[in-house]
This record gives C-alpha cells, sequence and structure tokens, in this order.
C-alpha cells in the first residue's frame, strides 16, 4: 500500500458535527467568504444522495438533516427530467425502488409529480415520514448558496435545463454537475460549469484521467479501486479526486492515504463520529 500521503484534516472530520445553543445542531462554515467549491477545505465529506444510510436518499426532510447536521461539506443529489423538462430529484429511472409508485420517471409530468410519494427505506434509524421527491429547482432554492451540492446528471440531455437553473441562481461556483461520461463533463465545463466524473474501479483499470485535467474540476474514483490506479487518478493533474461511495472509517482512511482528499458516503454522521489517524510523511505531490 502506498503510505507517502498524510492523512491531513482527518481529524477534523470527527469534530464537523457542531451542538448549538440548545442542543441544537448547526452545519459547519468552513470559510468566512461565499460558500463555493475553490472556499472546501483541503479534506471534504460528501453526503451520497443526503447520506443514504441515515436519511431517506435524495428527500427534502433527508438533504435538510444533513444539512443541519453539518457532518459534511457537501450535499450529493440526483437528478432527473420528466416528459415535459421539469427537473426531479431521483437516482433510478423508475420509480418502483423509491417510491410507492412504479413505472418510468420521465413518463411522468409535473402535475404528475405532485402525487409521488417516497418509502423511506427498512432500517434506516430515526422516524422518517412518506413525502414528495422534491424537484430540483426546490433543493436549489432552499440549499444554493449555503453548501456546496453535487447535481448527478442522469439524463444527459438535461444538461442545457440544468445549466440554465444554475446560471439564474448565480451558482457556478457552488455547484458541482457530475456524470460517468467524459464526453458531459467536458460539455458542463464548455457550458461554464464545475464538472466532476465519476469512474468505476473497473473503468479506472484502463483510465488515463490526465486527459481530463483540461475539463474536471472532481474526479470521483470508486474507493475499491487497485491502489495504482487511485495513485495515478490523485497525480493526473486534476485539483481534486474524491472516492466514492465509502462505508467504513478504513476505507476512508485507505483512500485518504493514498493521497484522495475528499470522500463521498451514505454515512457522514458515522464518519465524522469515528474521527482517524494521522499517516506519517508528506502528502504526495501532484503535478
Amino acid at each position: 500500500m502506498v503510505t507517502r500521503t498524510a492523512l491531513a484534516a482527518v481529524a477534523g472530520l470527527a469534530s464537523l458535527a457542531l451542538v448549538g445553543q440548545g442542543g441544537a445542531i448547526s452545519p459547519l462554515e468552513w470559510d468566512a467568504g461565499p460558500l463555493t467549491v475553490s472556499a472546501l477545505p483541503r479534506i471534504v465529506q460528501t453526503a451520497h444522495r443526503g447520506g443514504a444510510r441515515e436519511v431517506p436518499e435524495n428527500s427534502m426532510s433527508g438533504l435538510v438533516a444533513a444539512y443541519e447536521r453539518g457532518t459534511a461539506q457537501v450535499l450529493d443529489l440526483d437528478t432527473r427530467m420528466l416528459r415535459d423538462g421539469t427537473m426531479v430529484v431521483m437516482h433510478d429511472a423508475t420509480l418502483n425502488r423509491t417510491t410507492y409508485m412504479g413505472g418510468p420517471v420521465d413518463a411522468l409530468d409535473r402535475r404528475d409529480w405532485e402525487g409521488v410519494r417516497l418509502r423511506p427505506g427498512d432500517g434506516l434509524p430515526g422516524s422518517w415520514r412518506s413525502e414528495r421527491p422534491p424537484t430540483l429547482a426546490e433543493v436549489l432554492d432552499r440549499f444554493g448558496g449555503r453548501t456546496v451540492l453535487i447535481l448527478e446528471a442522469k439524463d444527459p440531455r438535461s444538461l442545457p435545463t440544468l445549466a440554465a437553473m444554475i446560471r439564474s441562481r448565480g451558482l457556478t461556483r457552488s455547484v458541482l454537475v457530475n456524470s460517468n461520461h467524459p464526453a458531459v463533463a467536458r460539455r458542463a465545463h464548455r457550458m461554464g460549469l464545475v464538472s466532476q466524473l465519476w469512474r468505476s474501479a473497473r473503468q479506472m483499470r484502463t483510465d488515463r484521467p490526465e486527459r481530463w485535467r483540461s475539463f474536471v474540476d472532481v474526479l470521483d474514483v470508486d474507493h475499491k479501486a487497485r491502489d495504482r490506479d487511485l495513485v495515478r487518478a490523485v497525480r493526473s493533474g486534476i485539483p481534486r479526486v474524491w472516492a466514492h461511495t465509502v462505508a467504513t472509517p478504513a476505507e476512508r482512511d485507505r483512500a485518504l492515504a493514498l493521497g484522495c482528499d475528499g470522500i463521498i458516503t451514505d454515512a457522514p454522521g458515522r464518519l465524522a463520529r469515528a474521527g482517524g489517524q494521522r499517516a506519517a510523511g508528506p502528502r504526495g505531490a501532484r503535478p
């Protein structure tokens, strides 16, 4: 295992949940200026789908809880387009897994969406009510400028709509647009958006990430990838390299030791409470 990279600021992840007056949880603010991608700390923790092992994924109540708990600096969510062009927050192409309904998401329009209700997953801590999954406009209006957001564009055809929604709210520097496709990341970059590209462990075996450094702002890599593939990503020249989808402190610590400077997790609260160990040696150099 490569150990050249220090786990700088890992201990800080344990203190992200700040208790305010009267025991209320207050979100952590890491910079006095605007909450933009460039203002993020050196080591970043992202709540994947709001933290899907702790809250109902891609729900407004889950995103609010993740934000108020302060255990992540970035909120991640998935976006899809309805048949009338409305952008909504949903991971799957169908409603079957996470709602009480079935059928394809893109067969619905905005009026239909009003009748959709999420089904909270079994085993989530706490008590969660059924609710309508949010539209993207609702999420941007609630969190835009208050925290950094990742929007995974599940429908590449929606990119112009996403760009217009982000621009009209003045959020081009605080929203990452994510995709598994380098061509989509390139298009997002050309539109003036902050681009993120995610890659699976299998893809990373043959990827040459240095080819993407001119248009990818964050490379989102599978933590299950081989050590040498993670190190190649870290040394690619891409400004930030984050590991997904991390579930345990050991997985987090390995990714950070190999040089990743962020993790994407379904359990941000658990990892924030767990803390971490600081590895010896300097942080691995990047081009």
